[in-house]
């Protein structure tokens, strides 16, 4: 059996949808990019019955001046089968409305035989 996270980065830009192909039960990550110092915060909205966030972290890119910039990954394990949504929204305290939004589809499959 392959421990290894599926690693997926969230860098496309624009609108569309990417898919992923998941395992049942195995965990699979997505990075995105993430500006704090403008308030920046990916929000994942999914069905928590077929995904669930096992971890979320945020690395800070090494920088000589007071920016805080970095990459934030999501751990996620598919708990159901099928295909699934994931869309991230990134959203700024003082705004109503997402200023960047990610959508991806899951595509959860049972662990192969052997």
């Amino acid at each position: 059996m392959n421990s290894a996270a599926e690693n997926i980065s969230g860098s496309s830009e624009g609108q569309g949808s990417r898919a992923i192909e998941a395992v049942l039960g195995r965990a699979f990550t997505i990075h995105l990019w993430e500006d704090r110092t403008r308030g920046e915060q990916w929000v994942p909205s999914y069905n928590t019955k077929a995904l669930t966030l096992v971890d979320d972290q945020f690395l800070r890119v090494a920088s000589n001046n007071a920016v805080e910039n970095g990459q934030r990954t999501f751990e996620f394990q598919g708990m159901l089968l099928g295909t699934h949504e994931l869309v991230f929204e990134k959203r700024m305290g003082w705004k109503f409305t997402a200023e960047d939004r990610r959508i991806f589809l899951i595509q959860v499959a049972p662990p192969g035989k052997g």
